[in-house]
């Protein structure tokens, strides 16, 4: 075989074994045979709440255990084609055996990363918030960068996105706003962004065209299952209504629909300005729920702590990712030191190697702890 082929079969052979051992295998097949011993069982529905948890897991399990199984019949199917085919003097089966064994390195890799998203909330949903830091207008105009990206890599990914609330600034950009992201694993990818963000180019919002720095932060919470019940107590939230801000002319709200409430316990604030107050209610609800499920998760699991702690105000001490456009153009991320000098493609969503690096350094972290 040639060298490149010998170099991907091992690259593959590598990734696969990381998978493995990321997702153990092993207990992954004995837990589905379990599984599907248990929704066999004519009682199972009784129950509807843990039935659909036990239908997720095993879903989930499904998914890994088809994806290492096709790629290990696929590896073994194409090494014995290039065989086959050098033996008969074959060359078209063997160049496209060869070319199958390519594609399946990149196929590996994928689930490789994938493996990395094994919390307990990683498959689910997840709220994204970016608040402009201090800077005023620079510091808005570089949250609606931070938001188009965020937006781009969404769609990248196929998930379905919301806007749940938004605060434009003075004179223009976003003061602040919240999306909810759906999709399989949008938590888990996007839980590594929470953080600060930092800003270097020529302003132009400045007639002398000098160099600003912008922060924003960045805060991602994980999107709660109906099967997770977080209890509220009503003489501990506060509702208030007002008049929502907006881009102005005909579509400015004449009415308080817009609706903010307060967990006096915790102090946290969730915000929804759509058009229906009823609505916005429920949207409330729902993130107010998550959070509180992020704040009991995070005394739970010291890792995701942590990351909560460190992400800080919008300042110069805190940053997670520094993006600079001016005099030359470097993305770095300061805790992985990913870095690339396309900075406009990460603005238009190619942020996947550096989600993939935070996400390895987590698990290495926790793998040395």
């Amino acid at each position: 075989m040639k060298a490149d082929v010998l170099e991907a079969i091992e690259e593959i052979k590598k990734s696969m074994g990381v998978l493995a051992e990321r997702r153990n295998l092993t207990f992954s097949k004995e837990r589905l045979e379990e599984i599907h011993s248990i929704t066999g069982d004519a009682s199972f529905w009784n129950d509807p709440k843990r039935a659909r948890v036990i239908m997720k897991e095993r879903q989930l399990l499904e998914n890994f255990v088809e994806t290492y199984t096709k790629i290990e019949e696929k590896l073994n199917e194409n090494i014995e084609l290039i065989k086959l085919g050098s033996l008969e003097k074959e060359q078209e089966i063997v160049e496209e055996a060869e070319r199958e064994l390519f594609d399946l390195r990149e196929e590996v890799l994928n689930a490789e990363k994938s493996a990395l998203l094994d919390g307990e909330v990683d498959a689910n949903d997840t709220f994204l918030e970016i608040n402009a830091g201090a800077g005023g207008t620079e510091s808005c105009d570089w949250a609606t960068m931070l938001s188009r990206m965020y937006l781009r890599w969404a769609d990248r990914k196929g998930y379905k996105i919301e806007i749940i609330s938004q605060n434009s600034g003075d004179e223009a950009g976003l003061k602040s706003i919240s999306y909810k992201i759906s999709g399989l694993n949008a938590y888990g990818w996007l839980k590594v962004e929470s953080g600060v963000h930092r800003l270097v180019r020529i302003s132009p919002f400045d007639s002398s065209a000098r160099r600003h720095t912008s922060f924003c932060s960045v805060w991602v919470y994980p999107v709660i299952d109906e099967e997770f019940e977080i209890k509220l107590n009503p003489s501990e939230i506060r509702i208030d209504t007002f008049r929502s801000s907006g881009a102005g002319g005909q579509h400015v709200n004449t009415t308080d629909s817009a609706v903010r409430i307060t967990h006096l316990p915790t102090g946290i604030v969730v915000t929804s300005s759509e058009k229906s107050q009823h609505q916005n209610r429920a949207n409330c609800m729902e993130a107010l729920k998550s959070r509180l499920y992020d704040l009991e998760s995070k005394r739970i699991n010291k890792d995701i702590q942590d990351a909560h702690d460190s992400k800080g105000e919008a300042g110069w001490g805190n940053q997670i990712r520094s993006y600079v456009l001016q005099p030359y153009q470097l993305v770095k991320d300061l805790r992985t030191e990913v870095e690339t000098s396309d900075a406009q493609g990460v603005l238009d969503g190619k942020l996947d190697e550096f989600l993939f690096g935070a996400l390895a350094k987590n698990v290495n972290n926790q793998k040395n702890e």
